[in-house]
């Protein structure tokens, strides 16, 4: 029955294979089509200034030398090139404006300088030295500083406050459930999230209400949270973006986050159910870290084997719970007496509820007495290092 479909889908990957060979072998060629013409380019480049420099014979130099200063100066110039391609387009246009900067501060002080008393030779030199620093200083600087400034920083470098008013359609907007929760940190660095990341003003004010709450537990939720957004806003694959509250909004912080999805026309990222089946029932796409998180849990089908440690009794007779390490509990029949051992049970079915995956099984009566022996052996340490699960009221 599980046959036909891993055929069908290793013939079609040996189809596919050979367009993706081709698509390969172009763009490898179109590479080196194209650095071939750009180094063909610099051979012309590199000829011509040779070939000026032999005619306007600089510095009294003739024949060979001259030919070789005009060689370095194109050296030169594809040594700046190099390092200019490594540049962000942020870092090249703060050098742009550094540099302009500089020169502007430079010809402020070469004319101080022209109205001196000092030789024309002393003159030069200063004139010739505040040209230089002030232009480096100011492409370095420049440079610097704003290549280090993310793509949503310089909305707020030019006076351009973000507001909700205009259409995010590949925004997320983040609740603060998920912001508590903590695993959307691991989700962006894992780029599986893309597009602006955006925090509405009453979520951070609902954040910073739960961190000022007088309940220790609470607060440390809320503290939780705003260190995630901040471990957020530090990756360099991931923009966030603080919304401001629209004019007129007001209420629940749930009602506001539907109307700002509904505006912005934006996903909502969210771990509460009731806020993702009022936004579904709108028409709001929800990404649910919950529901991910069991989308990636290892699939489990009736008759499959698996090794379990009963970790207590079940709520019916005879029944013995186990958990998974993704947190998955497992209900066993007659494993009751077998609590604090390692047995092999079969699945015998998969129940898909709101709080997650259950696996109902029995013991299998194969691998039953090589467990038992294994933990005779070896109980204590298995003991001692087995994990500590909760209580889920789902049994």
């Amino acid at each position: 029955m599980n046959r036909t479909p891993v055929e069908v889908s290793v013939h079609e990957s040996s189809d596919t294979s050979l367009p993706a060979r081709n698509l390969a072998v172009n763009s490898s060629g179109s590479f080196f089509e194209h650095d071939w013409t750009l180094w063909l380019f610099r051979c012309c480049l590199a000829g011509a200034a040779a070939a000026v420099a032999l005619s306007l014979s600089p510095f009294d130099l003739h024949g060979w030398s001259a030919a070789g200063l005009g060689f370095a100066v194109t050296v030169v110039i594809f040594l700046v090139e190099h390092q200019l391609k490594r540049k962000s387009s942020p870092g090249l246009l703060g050098g742009a404006i550094g540099g302009l900067a500089g020169a502007l501060a430079a010809v402020l002080v070469c004319a101080v300088i022209a109205r001196t008393a000092e030789p024309e030779a002393t003159k030069s030199f200063l004139e010739y030295s505040a040209l230089l620093g002030f232009g480096y200083v100011g492409v370095t600087v420049g440079s610097r500083k704003l290549g280090s400034l993310k793509p949503g920083s310089l909305q707020g470098l030019l006076g351009v406050r973000s507001s909700g008013a205009s259409a995010q359609p590949d925004g997320k907007l983040l609740d603060t459930s998920v912001l508590i929760d903590g695993r959307i940190a691991e989700i962006c660095e894992a780029h599986f999230l893309e597009g602006p990341l955006l925090v509405p003003q009453f979520v951070l004010h609902e954040l910073q209400s739960i961190a000022d709450s007088p309940d220790s537990l609470r607060r440390q939720r809320g503290r939780r949270g705003l260190e995630v957004l901040q471990r957020i806003q530090k990756l360099p694959n991931v923009e966030v973006r603080i919304i401001e509250d629209a004019s007129g909004q007001t209420g629940e912080v749930d009602r506001k986050l539907v109307e700002l999805a509904l505006k912005l026309q934006a996903k909502i990222v969210t771990n509460d159910f009731n806020l993702n089946k009022v936004a579904s029932v709108q028409g709001i796409a929800i990404l649910n870290v919950n529901l991910l998180a069991n989308a990636l849990r290892p699939a489990v089908l009736p008759g499959e084997g698996m090794r379990v440690f009963i970790l207590r009794e079940g709520k019916e007779v005879n029944q013995g719970v186990a958990y998974l390490e993704d947190g998955t509990m497992v209900v066993v029949d007659g494993a009751r007496r077998l609590i604090n051992k390692t047995v092999d049970i079969l699945v015998t079915s998969v129940h898909q509820t709101p709080a997650g995956k259950m696996i109902f099984g029995r013991l299998d009566d194969r691998g039953e007495g090589t467990a038992a022996m294994r933990q005779a052996v070896g109980g204590r340490s298995e003991r001692a290092a087995r994990p500590v699960y909760p209580d889920s009221p789902a049994d």
